[in-house]
């Protein structure tokens, strides 16, 4: 679940499909057989669709959520809206949008493809609403009983400072309460770091992905976190 500029291609691709190959949304079967192998897909500048398997892998321990002094101030006084899968689509194009400099990893492909997972019931947003408007949010894969963590957003010019934040307690408040076993961040950088995320070698996550998929987790329903429950 990245919320930084990290360099993709300094981890270890495991194939790619050119701009020739793959112009429409990414088949769900494929990102299914990906996730299922611990492998996720990335737009490299190219324009192909790059498949990344890291060296190490960061993940969050669903009883390791650090919440940060000020970050709880903002949970407990509830001036978001907080629901899932009412805005899959804009969520995703939220989180493509990146500065020109830094770029993306998200494209219209991706959209069509995740979207279309999210239809299968295979991937899931969390919304953060103010006003009536979008204002943060994440989105992930379900496989099993892992959730892993693909991208995030906030827009704190419309009033969302740390809205994607406060997804991120309700995701994992909601993780738990419905028996998921892990929650994969990718690829570990310091914004991250803040919330606990550790990271392990990929044989390590392997066979916890693994233990993962051999367990079911339903995603519904949804019910937002009561503040009291998740903070101390």
């Amino acid at each position: 679940m990245s919320a930084s500029d990290d360099d993709p291609t300094r981890q270890r691709r495991a194939g790619s499909a050119g701009p020739g190959r793959l112009r429409d949304a990414i088949p769900p079967e494929q990102l299914i057989a990906a996730y299922a192998q611990g492998i996720f897909p990335m737009a490299d500048p190219d324009g192909s669709i790059g498949w990344y398997r890291p060296t190490h892998r960061a993940i969050l321990p669903l009883d390791a959520l650090r919440i940060p002094r000020s970050l709880r101030r903002t949970v407990r006084r509830g001036i978001f809206e907080i629901t899932s899968d009412r805005a899959f689509p804009e969520v995703v194009r939220a989180c493509a949008e990146r500065p020109a400099a830094v770029g993306s990893w998200i494209d219209d492909r991706f959209v069509a493809g995740y979207t279309r997972l999210q239809g299968l019931g295979r991937a899931h947003s969390v919304e953060a609403w103010r006003g009536g408007r979008l204002v943060g949010g994440l989105y992930g894969v379900h496989l099993g009983s892992a959730f892993f963590g693909e991208s995030m957003f906030v827009r704190p010019e419309a009033g969302g400072t740390d809205a994607s934040k406060v997804c991120l307690v309700h995701l994992v408040a909601h993780l738990r309460a419905r028996g998921f076993t892990l929650l994969d961040s990718q690829i570990m950088n310091d914004h991250m770091a803040q919330f606990g995320v550790i990271e392990i070698t990929h044989a390590r996550f392997v066979r916890r992905l693994r233990a993962a998929l051999d367990r079911s987790a339903a995603w519904e329903p949804f019910v937002p976190a009561d503040p009291d429950a998740v903070i101390p």
